[in-house]
């Protein structure tokens, strides 16, 4: 899984695959969700991200992590 956060657009993109995309379906206001074609969740577009999300911070419970990556 991948985020990615956007400043000039204040928009927050969560990859949940690395299949591609070729459907996406908005599910409320500033987000859309995009699916691969069986019908899989690809990844999670959230417009306005900063007023929608707590982006200043990210806790990881419970995951089997091999390997950890943190960039600013």
């Amino acid at each position: 899984m991948k985020l990615s956060y956007y400043p000039d657009t204040d928009s927050l993109y969560i990859d949940v695959s690395e299949r591609t995309s070729v459907e996406s379906r908005g599910i409320s206001e500033g987000v859309i969700v995009d699916y691969d074609d069986q019908g899989n969740l690809v990844g999670i577009d959230i417009d306005n991200a900063s007023r929608k999300v707590a982006l200043k911070e990210l806790i990881l419970s419970r995951l089997p992590l091999e390997s950890q990556r943190i960039s600013a």
